[in-house]
């Protein structure tokens, strides 16, 4: 029994050192033939760089180049395994009146650039390159700012909101924003306000201008806020359109104006700063009132208001 053993360890030991200098014999094969030079085709996907700032590549008519390349089989192996994409720089991009175009030498010296230094380009497509663009162009659109403004009891937004900017430049091909009038804020709702506000607000980009570029991606929102005092000053009433011959009496005479802002504005009020009107060919048959309009009024009062929408009236022969 021992015997047998040790036949059968000594076959497993010769067995092992047959497959490893199998194993070492295939490497040196494979190192000998893979530092061999081969000859053999590939293709190149090719991407564009550097394209002129007034121009949108839409379209090439090649975006694949096929090539012969004479290298060693270490560095075929290692190709394999590497994304082949090749950038091609169109700062050079030529002209010829009617297309854009790149000549097979110009590109060709690229692609042979980007090589690796033990790689040789034999052969490759002697295509030239045709590029489609749509022409960039800028425009300045206003920004309409959609903030919603719940002011606290007694208070008033002096002024107007600020947009800073209050318009934007946009780049992009003509045919998508030649329609474009203004772009949006995105919608902000303040509640209570009682004191003055600055916002951060972004822009709403449309989807449909997948090739346009925004200078501004947001727009700052700002608002002045104040306590305001109340005045009512009353002012005369001026009937206007009278039939000839014909008199008229109004009741009352005099229309209350109740006037919001800031005392020091409220201190500088004259009646002559107003004007109310009613206008006989608006009052109604059989009606015995007139409606009133403010038609004149301080630009400084920012909140005014009649306290009485219409008044009575009684007609009388000359």
């Amino acid at each position: 029994m021992a015997v047998k053993r040790n036949i059968k360890g000594s076959t497993k030991r010769r067995i092992k050192i047959f497959l490893i200098f199998l194993l070492c014999s295939f490497a040196a094969w494979l190192v000998s033939k893979l530092t061999e030079d081969y000859t053999d085709n590939a293709s190149f996907d090719l991407t564009f760089v550097n394209v002129p700032d007034t121009l949108l590549l839409t379209g090439v008519s090649k975006d694949r180049i096929n090539v012969t390349v004479r290298a060693s089989g270490w560095q075929f192996l290692g190709f394999n395994f590497k994304t082949k994409e090749i950038p091609i720089d169109l700062a050079a991009l030529q002209f010829n009146g009617t297309s854009y175009f790149s000549a097979q030498e110009v590109y060709g010296n690229q692609i042979t650039a980007q090589l690796s230094g033990s790689m040789t380009l034999l052969q490759m497509d002697r295509d030239t390159l045709f590029f489609d663009f749509d022409p960039i162009i800028s425009k300045v659109i206003p920004v309409i700012s959609q903030l919603e403004l719940d002011l606290a009891q007694n208070y008033l937004l002096d002024g107007s909101i600020e947009v800073a900017p209050d318009s934007v430049m946009i780049r992009g091909p003509s045919k998508e924003i030649d329609t474009v009038m203004a772009i949006k804020t995105l919608a902000v709702t303040l509640t209570d306000v009682a004191e003055n506000f600055s916002r951060v607000v972004g822009l709403i980009k449309s989807d449909s201008l997948k090739n346009t570029v925004y200078v501004n991606d947001e727009v700052t929102v700002t608002g002045r806020i104040f306590r305001f005092s109340e005045q009512v000053i009353q002012i005369p009433v001026e009937v206007i359109n009278l039939p000839l011959g014909t008199r008229i009496r109004t009741f009352p005479a005099t229309v209350g104006v109740l006037c919001k802002a800031k005392v020091t504005e409220l201190k500088t009020l004259d009646p002559n700063d107003f004007k109310i009107v009613a206008d006989f060919n608006e009052a109604k048959e059989d009606s015995k009132f007139l409606r009133l309009t403010l038609v004149q009024q301080p630009e400084n009062i920012p909140n005014i208001q009649l306290l009485d929408a219409q008044i009575e009236f009684i007609l009388n022969r000359e």
